[in-house]
């Protein structure tokens, strides 16, 4: 044989072999990823059942759930959570115990450290005994059935892929039983992301240190009633002319800050060390469902007067962080018959993690939420000196407790978590350990006389939040959503309502602090001084003084995080929203004509941009001599409708020199003078802030800091952000401004909060993102898919215009008729990468399609689907498919 020929039998037979092996590696793969995937139709056997219980998937994958008792559908609901999301689950549960360095290994040891310090989980430990029994009930039966699901289950690798990529680093982990409290500290971390103006207190404390006064209050403008409504006018709430808990504070010209003698200067080292060591702490707590600007919402509801069907629509589409899978997941509970001992007749959207339904509607009543934002937090600066505190002239002892983390893979952590009677000093959560000695400081370091920063937050008080869900999932009317509504403490939100008797409604809930004594005009947002206890809350708000309206006369309600009402009685906060789309949808629901759930849908794509005009005329006006080049992307805004399309010929182009000139012109109006992590990020605030330097060129923030011997003044710095940003768009878009587009500059990628990330490997994070998209809309508009202007700047170009917050999910209830209902999910039902149901939602809410919403069992079952029949675990079953 020659050699050639032998050469080329081996290079066959390797060849042959590798194709061999890549089957087999491509079968085992495929087998690791669908191993975890639910049964979805046949039988399965349930512990703990007390009869059969059916679940019904549409092709969305979307259960319906039928039982003959209330414990049997929440443990079902509990069951079939975690055949789709349980990953996602044991995730939030790390997270919110302060124990995700067990799941991830060292790199959750920050986020563990400030959790802990929060205690979020000690807190929903006290709470669970204080729910009403039912509620109780409701918890144990959802953990008995994710616990059925964990021992059916048997292995991490059976329930998620992620377990496979995570067992690698941690090699040894093992999945414990749910309990109630992690139902309940889910609720804990929620209310963290959606608690009010914690970071705008802290930023005007921090840039107090650093500029004059009046130069901070032009960054908070007061808010404009005139121009942007408020969610109730007088007519629709009497009580706002009302006196009431907070009836002393005054009327707020401005949202800005004063000097006081009670604090130390905010100049001194030690306060701004300690207002720096806070910030680190924030920053080390994962945004669970959204952080910043852009998390807040659209709701509204129409009364039958102004619908063409004389029933009243809801729409909701709540504005929170982006990721996959997305933070809602939908289902149905039906109690076969409904009566008192079973009541529900419910669907809507669901926490994976969480029995009931958030947002949705029963049989006769449909909610939505947006976020109330209320001023719910306080920091106060403490002098501490050892292991005591000063208080009314007294060194008072320090709270101190010790919690051990455990590190995924090998190895713990010790902290002391030291709190005050304001609660836990958040300041020293990040301070390295300790090393050995005699009397060794404090995680790592010595406080004596120094000033330390505590937090007082209503989320970390036992409240009855859980009892409020369930109440509002069986509220029959008003009264009863009412009466529901006084039990949801943490995070406090805006409550519209309609019901299939034609009425509509509001009510604001909450747990909202009362403040007795104020810093002169700035009665919320400033750090208080901890050592005098005249400056502590003096208890909350009551229920009955908070406001709320009850078929208004305008016939509409619209809440999108602007101001409730023009009163400042009761004080909610002084951090409203600023209303652009607030008032764009009043403005789209103001004309005469009959509202369909087509309308509604078509106001929530709505892509108007309510600032542009104002900065468009500015930009305009600036003659730019020569420059005939960036002249032609000028020109762009002269035609330009200020919509915000994503592909759409000349709208688009013009939104996309707009937003370009605009991420350029915060940067050199803002930016200069800013701390890197508090830079402007375009939203609201900035806009409204703009709007009022527009009007005052003179303002210092017109100068450019960073260019040393040169006053630049508004007109030329408003020249370069058009010159800059031209110069931006050609490299990223192209010579020819005619072919720019918005969505090829605002992109969404779904990133998986654990594995889609930079610090996975790039195979890993293909295989669970998804994107990127091209997107309409933007900051402070309807359609919310907002951007943080301050990134990119130093960084990839794009960067900036990246999508970071959207609409997590939307709805549209059709009160007359509510199998007519229509809504849609950010990604899909699944948490399991490669599921059917792993995004496919996410293309029609890109393009703001709705689904169809069957509710009736008529409905749900003419829907088609999988069946699933959960049966008693002593019945004889038969493996489901």
């Amino acid at each position: 044989m020659s050699r050639w020929k032998l050469i080329r039998r081996i290079a066959v037979a390797v060849a042959a072999l590798l194709v061999v092996v890549i089957g087999i590696a491509a079968v085992l793969a495929v087998t690791w990823v669908r191993r975890p995937f639910p049964t979805i139709e046949g039988e399965l056997q349930v512990a703990g059942l007390g009869s059969k219980v059916t679940v019904l998937r549409d092709d969305r994958g979307i259960p319906q759930i039928y039982a003959d008792s209330a414990e049997d559908l929440f443990k079902a609901q509990g069951f079939v959570h975690a055949q789709d999301r349980f990953f996602e689950m044991d995730l939030r549960r790390h997270i919110t115990a302060g124990r995700l360095s067990e799941l991830v290994g060292a790199d959750g040891l920050d986020t563990d450290r400030v959790i802990r310090t929060l205690g979020w989980r000690r807190t929903a430990e006290q709470e669970l005994p204080t729910l009403k029994p039912e509620t109780r009930r409701y918890l144990q039966a959802y953990a008995d059935g994710v616990n059925a699901y964990i021992k059916q289950a048997g292995t991490p690798s059976k329930m998620s892929l992620e377990y496979v990529f995570l067992g690698q680093k941690v090699p040894d982990y093992r999945v414990e039983d749910w309990t109630p409290a992690d139902s309940l500290a889910w609720l804990k971390a929620m209310a963290w992301d959606l608690k009010g103006d914690y970071d705008a207190e802290l930023m005007r404390a921090r840039l107090a240190g650093t500029m004059p006064i009046n130069q901070i209050n032009e960054l908070w403008p007061s808010y404009d009633f005139e121009t942007n409504k408020p969610i109730l006018s007088p007519q629709d709430w009497p009580g706002s002319s009302a006196g009431g808990a907070n009836s002393a504070v005054p009327a707020l010209p401005a949202r800005g800050v004063t000097t006081r003698a009670a604090v130390p200067s905010p100049t001194d080292k030690g306060v701004q060390a300690a207002y720096a060591a806070v910030s680190r702490a924030l920053a080390a707590v994962p945004a669970t469902v959204g952080r910043g600007d852009g998390i807040g919402s659209n709701s509204w509801v129409v009364g039958g007067s102004r619908t063409a069907t004389g029933k009243p629509l809801l729409a909701n589409d709540p504005h929170l962080g982006t990721s996959i899978p997305g933070i809602w997941y939908q289902v149905g509970l039906n109690c076969r018959t409904v009566s008192a001992s079973c009541p529900f007749k419910v669907s809507g959207y669901s926490f994976s993690g969480l029995p009931g339904v958030v947002i949705g509607h029963n049989d006769k009543v449909a909610w939505g939420f947006t976020n109330l934002g209320p001023d719910v937090t306080d920091f106060f600066l403490e002098q501490v000196s050892g292991d005591s505190y000063l208080r009314d002239g007294k060194q008072v002892p320090l709270t101190m407790r010790t919690e051990t983390i455990k590190i995924g893979g090998g190895g713990e952590q010790t902290i002391t978590v030291r709190s005050t009677a304001h609660g836990p000093l958040l300041s020293d959560a990040l301070q390295p350990v300790a090393e050995a000695g005699d009397t060794p400081p404090v995680n790592g370091r010595t406080s004596p006389g120094s000033y330390e920063v505590a937090l007082q937050w209503t989320g970390l008080e036992p409240n009855k939040t859980a009892d409020a869900i369930f109440a509002i999932n069986t509220a029959q009317d008003f009264q009863q959503f009412r009466k529901a509504a006084a039990d949801f403490a943490a995070p406090a939100q805006n409550l519209i309502y309609a019901d299939t008797a034609g009425n509509i409604g509001y009510q604001a809930p909450g747990r909202i602090p009362i403040r007795t004594r104020y810093m002169e005009s700035a009665p919320g947002y400033w750090i208080r001084p901890g050592w005098v206890s005249s400056w502590d809350w003096k208890g909350y708000v009551p229920f009955n003084e908070l406001p709320w309206s009850y078929n208004p006369p305008e016939g509409f309600i619209v809440t999108a995080n602007q101001a409730v009402t023009r009163s400042s009685s009761p004080f909610l906060t002084s951090e409203w929203d600023y209303g652009y789309r607030a008032q764009r949808i009043r403005d789209l629901l103001s004309d005469n004509r009959k509202v369909t759930t087509e309308t509604m849908s078509t106001v929530q794509g709505d892509t108007r941009n309510q600032f542009a005009p104002t900065l468009v005329k500015a930009l305009l006006s600036v003659n730019l001599g020569g420059d005939d080049f960036t002249k032609q992307a000028q020109d762009l805004l002269r035609g330009w409708n200020f919509t915000q399309p994503a592909d759409d010929s000349d709208a688009a182009a013009g939104a996309a020199y707009y937003n370009a000139v605009w991420a350029r012109l915060l940067d050199l109006t803002f930016n200069d003078e800013l701390p890197k992590d508090l830079r402007a990020d375009g939203g609201d605030q900035w806009m409204a802030a703009m709007t009022q330097l527009l009007k005052t060129p003179k303002s210092s923030w017109w100068d450019d800091k960073r260019t040393a011997g040169v006053t630049e003044g508004q007109a030329e710095i408003l020249r370069k952000a058009l010159v800059d940003a031209r110069l931006d768009l050609t490299k990223q878009l192209g010579k020819d401004p005619k072919d720019w587009r918005w969505g090829r500059l605002h992109q969404l990628t779904l990133r998986h909060q654990v594995l889609g990330g930079d610090g996975a490997p790039g195979f890993v994070r293909d295989l669970f993102n998804q994107g990127p998209f091209d997107m309409p809309g933007g900051s402070a508009i309807v359609n919310a898919n907002g951007w943080n202007a301050s990134k990119g700047l130093d960084g990839e170009p794009g960067e900036a215009y990246d999508v970071d917050w959207a609409p997590s999910m939307r709805m549209v209830v059709d009160l007359s008729n509510l199998d007519a209902s229509r809504w849609v999910n950010q990604t899909g039902n699944s948490g399991h990468v490669y599921s059917d149901h792993y995004s496919d939602q996410t293309k029609a809410w890109v393009r703001n399609e709705l689904y169809p919403w069957p509710f009736t069992d008529k409905a749900v079952r003419a829907a088609g689907g999988d069946e699933l029949t959960l049966v008693p675990a002593s019945t004889t079953a038969s493996p489901g498919n």
